[in-house]
């Protein structure tokens, strides 16, 4: 068994065999190829500290991941998201790897977007908006990068120097409203940690697509009830029942698991806007990491 730290988790990681990986894993999960309870989650305090534990079985390999979550790190040098993987192989119980998660979170979840950007968004689109200048930001703008060319980029924060030391770094502009951020884009992004709405559906122009990436509480939301009412697709109806409050609190209506149209079962119509609620799936974590232990292995040998 070998372990891996955060480093070499980077080294072994690429966009483009990640966000293929995360689309096959979605698709076997909507296939019901793949053993996974819904995410259990233990509050040390409420809105400030939680843990999370996530097994899943994916074929020939298994694992589990603790994940912590505190939004009380969020403006520290401490990360808000913690995490450590343990992956075995399925037929024997045998450990393979041990390696940080902290990273495989942050690259799964945007590559993840990615994936589902590929299908769902417009080919032609060129105006990116993130709502939220964090670490999933940064990983959203690399990751949607690689499937779709934008030619302007937007980004808003609640900490207007956030967003303005964020968009020196990318290349982005800097918009002191949510609004300004959101009309007129081809692909949103909302990646923060908002109690209540910060995107209005009324925002939103016709066949646009929105990645709900935060707030991933069942009592927390980023989007109104408008924008919720567009045609809505999930990682998982289970999970999202649970944990979703973008979707429990307005009610939305589910079209589809994202693995459902990656597995051909659902097709979203070409010109619908579409709403992406991303709640995060052990079969991702897995996934990603045996993509880790199998380029480490082969540097190995």
């Amino acid at each position: 068994m070998i372990y891996l730290d955060e480093d070499a988790v980077r080294a072994h990681l690429r966009w483009d065999e990640l966000i293929d990986a995360m689309e096959r894993a979605l698709a076997a999960f909507s296939q019901g190829a793949v053993l996974q309870p819904v995410r259990s989650v233990l509050t040390l305090e409420e809105r400030r500290r939680y843990l999370g534990i996530m097994p899943a079985v994916v074929g020939e390999v298994m694992g589990a991941k603790l994940v912590t979550f505190y939004p009380i790190n969020a403006g520290t040098e401490r990360p808000t998201h913690n995490a450590t993987i343990v992956l075995y192989e399925t037929p024997t119980g045998l450990p393979l790897a041990v390696m940080d998660g902290r990273l495989i979170t942050e690259m799964r979840t945007a590559a993840v977007s990615a994936a589902v950007t590929r299908r769902l968004a417009p080919a032609d689109c060129s105006v990116l908006a993130l709502l939220g200048s964090g670490v999933q930001a940064r990983a959203h703008l690399e990751a949607l990068s690689t499937v779709r060319s934008f030619s302007e980029i937007r980004v808003w924060s609640r900490n207007s120097a956030h967003a303005q030391r964020f968009a020196r770094a990318h290349g982005a502009t800097a918009v002191g409203r949510a609004e300004e951020a959101v009309r007129g884009a081809d692909v949103v992004v909302t990646a923060t940690a908002a109690h209540e709405p910060i995107l209005e559906g009324a925002w939103l122009k016709p066949g646009a697509h929105v990645n709900a990436v935060g707030s991933s509480r069942p009592d927390w939301r980023e989007l109104d009830d408008e924008a919720m009412a567009n045609l809505v697709v999930v990682d998982s109806r289970e999970a999202a029942a649970v944990e979703a409050g973008d979707v429990l609190i307005a009610k939305a209506s589910i079209y589809a698991e994202i693995g459902e149209i990656f597995a051909g079962i659902k097709t979203a119509p070409a010109s619908a806007t579409t709403v992406f609620k991303s709640v995060g799936l052990a079969v991702e974590d897995v996934a990603a990491a045996k993509l880790v232990a199998d380029a480490a292995a082969r540097i190995e040998c």
